[in-house]
């Protein structure tokens, strides 16, 4: 069979490399017994690759049964799996058969097959080896048929890693492995499902057909869809619904698009971990930033706090290696000469602006707070005569702090 016709048989639209590729692979597979592990993001359509399998396959005229590994409580799954006897736990009043009983002969599609606890994965492992189960309650081995499709959305081998995941299972499992491609990733199949979808909407519901301009349909192909298929589907119908006009443009699509921004940008590869370095990133760059402004303001209210007092502001100093190439980079209005400090310090040189100085403008990043401080405390010290009481109270700082400041930076009287 061509890949055309399973396309048409089973709905699946779209021409992309990775969709081909994958239905190739499943339409290969699907005459023999082998198990078949299909990983994707959710919604990209792998129970539809399990039905490809199954109904490819010798056993398509027997049983299939679709399970959501992730949706049973841990307390039951090995009942819904295998069955039970009656007695065998609180509230087993009858004895019951299981899928694995009931579906012999047939197909089960293990979907989430990540969220199965590890004791189920152990007797897992053994109806895959050996063909054999035991009912939850009994001792007394049964044989069964099944042939056993898994899907996930979780990266097994760091599951492996963390000891969440059988290794012995994941090779018995993934004997073929069937990779879905994520929707961002398949290009013009995004508008040609969007059109399937809305048409589909329109002729069930008997309303208008709606259409895309193109600079909308480039922003629907950029959006991220971390829904993948089943997400643009909503939007589809959504926009088929509620949108007042036949042919939405890029401002009506993005009402309908809550992850507009989140354009088709490179992914973060490495699983939850990298999601947990990423978020102290962000934390980190959060705090930096935040330095930066609270180092501005007080740049800004020491400048407010020299003019108040009379001193001169049209002196910023600057502080650096690369002092040299930043004088090449100043304007023809400033003047600049050089200006002593003690050994221990950088050499600065100061800018002189012969134009009116802003007081709002930003400061570089290098200005010396010390400097800028130390400039302050003589000044008020050479204008009271080396009074600390006076030049304490004028600083607004206390005798004693100025004191210590006058030591600190080796100020001479």
């Amino acid at each position: 069979m061509s890949i055309q016709s399973i396309k048409q048989r089973f709905g699946i639209i779209g021409n992309a490399p990775a969709l081909n590729y994958a239905i190739s692979i499943a339409e290969r597979v699907a005459p023999t017994n082998l198990s078949v592990l299909i990983s994707g993001e959710s919604g990209t359509g792998k129970e539809v690759f399990s039905q490809i399998i199954h109904q490819l396959s010798s056993r398509k005229h027997n049983k299939f049964i679709a399970v959501n590994c992730g949706a049973i409580p841990e307390g039951t799954i090995d009942s819904e799996l295998f069955g039970h006897e009656k007695g065998s736990f609180t509230g087993a009043n009858e004895k019951r058969k299981g899928y694995f009983e009931t579906v012999d002969g047939g197909t089960i599609f293990l979907d989430e097959i990540g969220e199965m606890p590890i004791g189920t994965q152990a007797r897992l492992l053994r109806v895959l080896e050996t063909g054999e189960f035991f009912k939850v309650g009994s001792s007394q081995p049964q044989k069964t048929d099944v042939r056993v499709v898994a899907a996930t959305n979780k990266n097994l081998v760091k599951d492996i890693q963390r000891g969440k995941f059988r290794e012995d299972l994941y090779y018995r499992l993934c004997t073929v492995q069937i990779d879905m491609p994520a929707l961002r990733d398949r290009g013009v199949d995004i508008e040609l499902l969007f059109r399937k979808f809305a048409s589909d909407f329109a002729e069930k519901n008997r309303t208008n057909l709606v259409r895309l301009t193109p600079e909308a349909t480039e922003m629907l192909k950029r959006n991220n869809w971390p829904g993948n298929v089943r997400q643009l589907k909503n939007v589809a119908e959504q926009c088929a619904l509620l949108s007042d006009r036949e042919e939405l443009n890029t401002d009506e699509l993005a009402r309908f698009l809550p992850n507009v921004k989140n354009y088709n940008l490179p992914q973060l590869v490495d699983g939850s971990s990298s999601q947990d370095n990423f978020s102290e990133r962000e934390i980190l760059y959060k705090i930096m930033f935040d330095l930066k402004n609270d180092m501005n303001e007080l740049k800004q209210f020491v400048l407010q706090m020299a003019k108040s007092n009379n001193f001169s502001t049209d002196a910023i100093q600057h502080v650096g290696d690369t002092s040299n190439e930043r004088m090449e980079q100043l304007p023809q209005s400033y003047n600049v000469q050089t200006h002593s400090l003690p050994q221990d310090q950088h050499e600065p040189y100061i800018i002189h602006d012969k134009d009116k100085f802003n007081d709002t403008e930003e400061i570089e990043e290098t200005l010396s707070l010390a400097d800028m401080e130390k400039m302050m405390i003589i000044k008020s010290l050479e204008k009271y005569n080396g009074k600390r009481k006076n030049a304490a109270d004028e600083l607004g700082i206390s005798e004693r702090t100025l004191y210590r400041k006058i030591k600190e930076y080796d100020i001479d009287l």
